[in-house]
């Protein structure tokens, strides 16, 4: 009798839902407590709690896209007009195309449970990109004059906001949260580096919009996420946007965005999960423009930016149990495009990883 007793018991405990504070040393952390680590702002925490995380993300875009169709260098600077034509100063079509971009990101951030319907939010983000160009001769033909490659590295914009609960509390392993952020325009968008010019010059203009590192522009961030789970399966739904606020200081405004993401995850013991996710994303056109970008290269076309893209990525999740892990996370999502169609010609992304690592307390 004793024996059935205490394995009901048992049973009873591992059936519990997971508990959102992870500071409370008689709980069980479970991995599913939080989304994919891809997933911003998706989870609220109790009064007085703290989360401290950082993300490492890098993202891989090589060869060039013109709506769904690939489109090589050669046909780029045959077919694309230059907008910035003035012969004989500015050649009739492009003749720098961009190749392949390396980006990494490295993300900081806090949360800290105001109550436990209302946590605060903040992260910073430090910037290290690359673009490799090829060039062509002259003013016309398929002629390649060499290689070159601009980097910049440095602090990004700045987002501040809250996550609201919008559900009543009483399933520990259910949140409705609503998501009110503003991005600070702390990233530079003036960067300059040197490039290699069609007529074999190397000047050092003001680079590219995809090069610059932050939108020059107070953004706002809304999302609504609704997440769950069911024994070892849990699920969970996101909707975000950015929204341009207004106009930068240098003539132009980065395109809105508007992305949903779905997930699914399973836990075959409490300290792991696995998850798949989908996650669906448009962006809009640059409008306006910066009058120092002007060379004949599609990136600094206003218009060659934005699209619509398709990704599914996979990722775990580490919650540790115990000890010193206990309150700890490590998780990693990678992603690769199911479809893109972009208003090209643009660089298109090849794979998406990111690594983080959460501390609750």
């Amino acid at each position: 009798m004793k024996f059935r007793r205490l394995a009901s018991a048992a049973l009873l405990c591992s059936a519990l839902p997971a508990t959102a504070h992870e500071g409370d040393g008689g709980y069980v952390t479970y991995a599913t407590d939080h989304a994919p680590i891809g997933v911003m702002a998706d989870h609220r925490h109790k009064k007085g709690e703290w989360m401290l995380s950082y993300r490492y993300m890098y993202m891989d875009m090589s060869g060039n896209r013109d709506g769904t169709d690939s489109i090589s260098p050669e046909e780029i600077v045959t077919t694309v007009a230059n907008p910035f034509a003035n012969p004989p100063m500015s050649p009739p079509t492009l003749r720098v195309v961009p190749t392949d971009m390396p980006m990494q990101m490295h993300m900081v951030g806090g949360k800290y449970g105001l109550t436990d319907r209302i946590t605060l939010m903040a992260m910073g983000m430090y910037v290290d990109q690359e673009m490799d160009h090829v060039t062509f001769q002259g003013a016309a033909g398929t002629t390649r004059l060499g290689k070159f490659t601009t980097e910049t590295a440095g602090i990004g914009d700045t987002t501040l906001g809250a996550i609201i609960g919008l559900d009543d509390g009483s399933y520990e392993h259910r949140q409705i949260n609503l998501g009110l952020a503003v991005s600070l325009p702390t990233g530079s968008i003036t960067e300059t580096d040197q490039i290699l010019t069609p007529m074999g010059t190397m000047p050092s203009p003001r680079l590219p919009y995809p090069m610059q590192l932050g939108s020059g522009t107070f953004d706002l961030k809304p999302s609504l996420t609704a997440r769950s789970r069911a024994g070892r399966w849990s699920y969970g739904a996101q909707a975000s946007a950015i929204l341009r606020l207004d106009e930068n200081d240098e003539g132009y405004t980065l395109g809105d965005v508007a992305e949903a993401t779905a997930w699914l995850a399973f836990e075959p013991e409490p300290w792991i999960s696995f998850s798949g996710r989908l996650k669906g994303r448009s962006a809009g056109q640059i409008e306006g423009s910066d009058p120092a970008i002007t060379a004949p290269v599609q990136t600094a076309d206003p218009d060659n930016h934005g699209g619509e893209t398709l990704e599914v990525l996979a990722g775990v999740n580490l919650a540790g149990q115990t000890g010193w892990q206990k309150g700890h996370r490590i998780a990693a999502e990678i992603g690769l495009p199911l479809h893109r169609d972009l208003n090209g010609p643009q660089l298109e992304t090849d794979l998406t990883f990111t690594l983080g690592w959460q501390k609750a307390f």
